[in-house]
């Protein structure tokens, strides 16, 4: 067996040196992570900064409502006033120019008066203080086919936009109040009966009689927030004849009444979602503002 002399001195000089040097160690990595530490935070708010400029709507709906934000947004649509029509929707820019002067549809059991809100002669005059006829009058101009179609006085969307909006029906920015319906054509002299999704007999026997059934959509065919309808027939073989307000060319086609039943919008007000309007009491000269 060897033994090697080792001297306390140096053995304790070399103890030091190893801690020295771990102490180092140690050090440089605190000066590395205090180096780095500035660097990751300034890309961490630079690639924030990117998020809020690119998506600002969804990070504060991210961050507000997590996700329910989409719950929020499918109860508004089924629950709200939303009738808005936005300027760059097919249906508005199919009808650039159009002018539906003397249209009417005489395959009901009556024969309708047809309206577009979409017109060419009114769709950018105003409903109220900053709403269009053409992005929010469905309500009034579907009225405006029931009280023309129905009573022996014309009343057109621009009248009867008018008259909406100085009775308090406009709900600005959305559309119309569902109240419009059946107190309008209360208003001119009207009978009104009402209508749930799961009364189909009791809408087919009203158009299948010669009334007309105002309708308030959700989103699906006819509109992807909500709009007003008419319901104005129904063929021998069950379809649904309509004059859509925003579209001739769905007035001009049968609907099953199943896709329509679906499709109503669930939280309707003011008795709705169908309407069920017939002839009345004529009323001589329901007052009409200037408008």
């Amino acid at each position: 067996m060897i033994y090697i002399a080792v001297d306390p001195v140096t053995v304790a000089k070399a103890a030091k040196a190893a801690v020295s040097i771990l102490t180092d160690e140690e050090k440089r990595r605190k000066l590395l992570i205090i180096a780095i530490a500035p660097v990751a935070g300034l890309i961490l708010l630079i690639s924030l900064f990117f998020y809020i400029l690119t998506m600002p709507l969804q990070m504060l709906g991210n961050f507000f409502f997590g996700n329910n934000l989409n719950s929020v947004r499918e109860v508004r649509v089924e629950h709200g006033y939303d009738q808005y029509l936005d300027p760059i929707d097919a249906d508005y820019l199919a009808s650039e120019g159009l002018d539906f002067s003397d249209v009417s549809f005489v395959d009901g059991a009556t024969e309708v008066q047809y309206y577009s809100q979409l017109d060419a002669r009114w769709k950018n005059l105003p409903y109220g203080p900053v709403d269009t006829i053409g992005s929010s009058g469905c309500g009034p101009t579907s009225l405006a086919i029931v009280v023309s179609s129905l009573t022996s006085r014309t009343v057109d969307p621009v009248q009867m936009c008018g008259w909406a909006y100085q009775n308090g029906y406009l709900c600005p920015g959305s559309g119309s109040y569902h109240s419009l319906i059946p107190e309008g054509a209360k208003h001119f002299g009207l009978t009104v009966d009402y209508a749930k999704a799961n009364e189909p007999q009791k809408i087919i026997d009203a158009l299948a009689s010669g009334k007309l059934v105002v309708a308030i959509m959700g989103s699906g065919h006819f509109t992807k927030s909500g709009h007003f309808m008419v319901l104005r027939g129904v063929t021998a073989d069950g379809k649904i004849l309509i004059a859509d307000p925003a579209s001739k060319t769905r007035s001009e086609q049968q609907w099953d009444l199943s896709i329509i039943l679906s499709e109503a919008r669930k939280g309707a007000a003011a008795g709705g979602p169908f309407w069920l309007i017939g002839p009345g009491a004529e009323v001589s000269s329901p007052d009409m503002p200037d408008y």
